[in-house]
């Protein structure tokens, strides 16, 4: 349970230092941004398995990059969900899903998760 937790906070992190880099992706609070990693936990083990099934053709021929396209669009979705939380275009979007990973990573690896 405390693993869940630790990866939820990092999630959260990641979201709220996300906001802070990037200046088309907004956010009110760290309490907006724990609702955001909820749902985009939630998002991502329901909707994205989903996606990735029926996108398959195209994550081969694009190497995987649609992958990106399929996060952004995630992320865009999450920001539609929650109040508080809004992505100003889609290129903002697949940056911020980059970068939202990297951070994440980045945080996982720290406390070696």
């Amino acid at each position: 349970m405390a693993y869940i937790l630790l990866v939820w906070l990092i999630n959260a992190l990641s979201v709220y230092a996300t906001a802070s880099l990037l200046g088309g992706i907004y956010i009110k609070s760290f309490g907006a941004a724990l609702l955001v990693a909820l749902v985009l936990g939630l998002i991502n083990a329901v909707l994205k398995p989903v996606l990735v099934f029926f996108s398959i053709p195209f994550i081969v021929v694009t190497l995987g990059l649609f992958l990106l396209i399929i996060n952004a669009l995630l992320l865009q979705l999450a920001a539609v969900l929650v109040d508080g939380f809004m992505i100003d275009s889609f290129g903002w979007a697949v940056l911020g899903s980059i970068v939202i990973s990297i951070v994440s990573w980045l945080l996982s690896s720290l406390f070696n998760l």
